[in-house]
């Protein structure tokens, strides 16, 4: 085989959580030829894929000697996994639909369609919903959103905050009130979240997405950042709104 080929190999480690994971990331991040990596912390084995250019085990072993961990022997990787395909992201579609469905079904019942009505029915329906999935298992997703987000990667606890804030939005959104205060909030809380995904998805590793807490697996992806700058774009419209229309009954 040419030791300059493309490859991808898996590796049995002793890492044990998201905040492990951080600490071998500058390693691994700063290594040019590892192309992309990842690690399954809810994985028994703990396994660390790399994919990259002479990454076999001595490779590996050296790369978490450096971060203080070990790489303890290479897995069987003669079955490769199929990329993502539709079907990984068919709940957080399916779900979407619902939603949109739901509310063009209220504004059908209204009489008319009011976007800005519209829009604050989508945002409650949305965090409400999201919230719900991560509160399943919340100490899983606080983990999981650790390994990408930048205040849960700086204060644990705000992973395990997020959910609840997420349900006092869709909350507030539902029952309409809070007004200009839930849509700023909203901006900021989705705008930094925005900023970790994207931060992500230009750094080499492949992680788990959140969004839906540990339910479903779904890779991080182009998908997750289309939902959190739609979200961004939606609550910058409201808070916009919300200006203007408190400026007017000034």
């Amino acid at each position: 085989m040419d030791v300059n080929q493309m490859e991808t190999r898996i590796f049995r480690t002793n890492l044990k959580c998201a905040s492990c994971v951080a600490k071998l990331a500058p390693v691994l991040d700063s290594d040019p030829g590892v192309t992309s990596w990842s690690v399954a912390v809810d994985d028994p084995r703990k396994a660390l894929t790399l994919t990259g250019k002479n990454i076999g085990l001595e490779f590996a072993k050296s790369a978490l000697r450096k971060a203080g961990f070990e790489a303890l022997d290479e897995i069987d990787n003669s079955v490769h996994r199929a990329p993502p395909s539709y079907k990984t992201y068919f709940p957080i579609v399916l779900i979407l639909a619902y939603l949109v469905a739901f509310v063009a079904l209220a504004q059908v019942r209204a009489g008319e369609w009011n976007w800005m009505s519209a829009m604050r029915n989508f945002m409650g329906g949305f965090f409400v919903t999201f919230s719900f999935f991560k509160l399943l298992n919340l100490s899983g997703f606080a983990v999981a959103y650790a390994t990408y987000d930048i205040a849960a990667i700086r204060l644990r606890a705000y992973g395990y905050m997020y959910p609840f804030i997420e349900l006092g939005l869709g909350i507030a959104y539902v029952g309409a009130f809070g007004g200009l205060i839930t849509d700023v909030l909203t901006l900021a809380v989705m705008s930094l979240s925005t900023v970790g995904v994207t931060r992500s998805l230009l750094k080499k590793h492949a992680i788990r997405c959140a969004c839906l807490g540990t339910v479903f697996n779904l890779p991080m992806s182009k998908i997750t950042l289309i939902e959190d700058l739609s979200m961004v774009v939606i609550s910058a419209i409201m808070t916009v709104a919300a200006i203007v229309h408190t400026g007017v009954m000034r």
